[in-house]
């Protein structure tokens, strides 16, 4: 039977992941996100909190991660002219690694962006056919220092 792994012998170390990923947007929706001129608010204030929230809750979200203490998170954000990409640094001392919290933060962030500019996005018939979540990935893992 499958289930959670089981961490009982392992040791506390410090823990640390970051991951990335890019959304693409319309040039004009990221000038609107820049200076701050979306209806719905600050978009990278809103995708901050989310990817905070969202490492906090992988366990809700990713069922067989462990509830570990995460003792620091970071959120940038690079934005060009036409993407911009999300980044997300997770810390821990735990006895498991951090990487899908890390992963989890990013997606959220993403998504959120998507959420507050889909309106600026949408085309005629009310798609989006050039924006568009990739490139989502684990930077760096690290166990120990």
């Amino acid at each position: 039977m499958s289930g959670m792994i089981d961490v009982t012998d392992k040791h506390p170390v410090l823990r640390t992941a970051t991951a990335t990923g890019l959304i693409t947007l319309n040039g004009s929706t990221i000038e609107s996100i820049r200076s701050g001129k979306t209806k719905k608010g600050d978009a990278l204030t809103t995708a901050r909190i989310a990817a905070i929230m969202a490492v906090k809750d992988t366990p809700r979200i990713i069922p067989m991660c462990h509830q570990i203490p995460i003792t620091g998170i970071d959120v940038s954000f690079d934005l060009n002219p036409e993407t911009i990409r999300v980044t997300v640094n997770v810390v821990s001392v735990g006895k498991t690694g951090v990487e899908m919290e890390a992963l989890t933060g990013v997606s959220a962030a993403l998504l959120n962006i998507w959420d507050m500019v889909k309106y600026l996005e949408k085309d005629g018939t009310g798609n989006y056919p050039s924006t568009e979540i990739r490139e989502i990935r684990v930077l760096e893992k690290r166990k120990g220092d």
